[in-house]
Parts: C-alpha cells; structure tokens; sequence
C-alpha cells in the first residue's frame, strides 16, 4: 500500500461511523468508538541470525515516521504516548478501555493527533516475536488512559 493509499485509509476510518458492538472487516478491527486498521503487514522475516527482522522494523518504523511527517504537516506535532503502564495498569486489574487495553498489549508507544473530537493515532506493531510487523492506525473518540499520577 502507498502512503496515499495509507493516507486514505486513514481518512476513510476517521469519516466512518464506530460499530455498535466488535467487528472485523479484512483488514480493520472496529467496536464501539474505534477503529484499529492493519495499513501494512509484513511477510515472514526471519533469518538464522535475526538481522532481517531489525531490518523490517527499522522499515516499518521508517513508514510510520513518513506517515506522521504528512499528518503532522496537516494538524501539527503528535503527542507521544508510551503505552507500557497501560499494559501494566491492566495487568494489575484495572479495567482500560478499547482499544487502548488491546493496543497496549503489543505496542509500548503511539503517535497521536486530537482532531475533530476523534484521536488519530499510529503505531508499528508486533504481536510476539515470531509474529509479522504492522504498521497500524487507531481511531477512536475514547479518551486515552494517560498515566495517573501516585501521591
């Protein structure tokens, strides 16, 4: 897929309405007030000694970068938001919210844009480490879980 092409899937899911309840459509997961799209996967990637799969990521990361680049020109600098105590809040029991709690579970960060009452957020992703990489896109008008401050 070109980062056209990526550009307006992005679009597509930002226009779209949220199902009212989980579902999946080839390469997008939607439920209520989200959408998370695969805007590219990998093939298999490994090698004996591994160097590929750096070579995939840095690739992919390379993507999201050019992707981030275009939306920023279009709404400003991302906030950058690290997902690890999400993954760790609901480890420890605390209900997070969709798609942040599954977003967590394989991508420790995010960029994210705040526009039109929706967040726009991108991210490369790995399920496990045999897994392909993906280069996802969330959008959703849940709020995200931002880090509590302990006192």
């Amino acid at each position: 897929m070109t980062t056209a092409r990526r550009l307006a899937t992005i679009d597509t899911l930002r226009a779209g309405p949220f199902p009212a309840r989980p579902e999946r459509s080839g390469p997008v997961d939607s439920g209520p007030g989200f959408h998370i799209g695969e805007l590219a996967t990998s093939e298999d990637f490994w090698e004996d000694d591994g160097t590929r799969s750096v070579l995939v990521e840095e690739r992919y990361e390379a993507d999201r970068d050019d992707l981030a680049a275009l939306l920023t020109a279009r709404w400003g600098p991302p906030e950058e938001l690290s997902l690890w105590s999400v993954l760790e809040r609901s480890m420890g029991g605390e209900e997070i919210p969709e798609p942040w709690s599954t977003f967590s579970c394989h991508r420790p960060d995010l960029r994210l844009w705040r526009v039109d009452g929706r967040w726009t957020g991108l991210g490369v992703s790995q399920w496990d480490k045999e897994l392909p990489y993906q280069l996802l896109a969330v959008i959703t008008d849940v709020d995200p879980p931002w880090a509590r401050i302990e006192s």
